[in-house]
């Protein structure tokens, strides 16, 4: 299985560079999205997905997990980065077809990612844990 490249929202680029979005001050989250979520690089809010949203429970919880995001420079590159988001299925599977960064701090998304670009539903089995190990070039970069 291989995951997607992450996507950014449009939104979330221009909050970004205007600074209504802090990447590396304000409360990120990861959260789980199933097959019947259609993104769109037009999505703006986390309140306009979240019917779309892995279901309360089995190990998950609605809203996602927290992720300590950092911005770094190197070189003339800037990266942002997060850390690997984990979920461990507690009686049950946790079935996911998408991850979605966004601020919870302002409701608004970031980016996403498409996690098995079969496309295919990533299962996570009862007592098992989901991490989504972020590429060591960060979620995105730019020169």
């Amino acid at each position: 299985m291989a995951a997607d490249a992450w996507v950014l929202y449009s939104a979330g680029k221009l909050k970004i560079h205007n600074s209504t979005i802090d990447l590396d001050a304000d409360t990120l989250k990861c959260a789980l999205f199933t097959s019947a979520y259609t993104p769109s690089t037009a999505h703006t809010t986390y309140s306009s997905i979240s019917a779309n949203e892995v279901a309360n429970g089995l190990g998950y919880t609605t809203g996602g997990v927290v992720v300590a995001g950092t911005v770094t420079e190197a070189g003339g590159t800037v990266k942002f980065d997060v850390a690997d988001p984990q979920w461990t299925a507690a009686g049950g599977s946790i079935v996911a077809r998408y991850a979605v960064l966004y601020d919870s701090t302002t409701g608004d998304l970031l980016c996403y990612s498409l996690l098995d670009n079969t496309p295919a539903n990533v299962t996570v089995t009862d007592t098992n844990v989901l991490t989504l190990q972020i590429n060591a070039s960060g979620v995105y970069g730019a020169a």
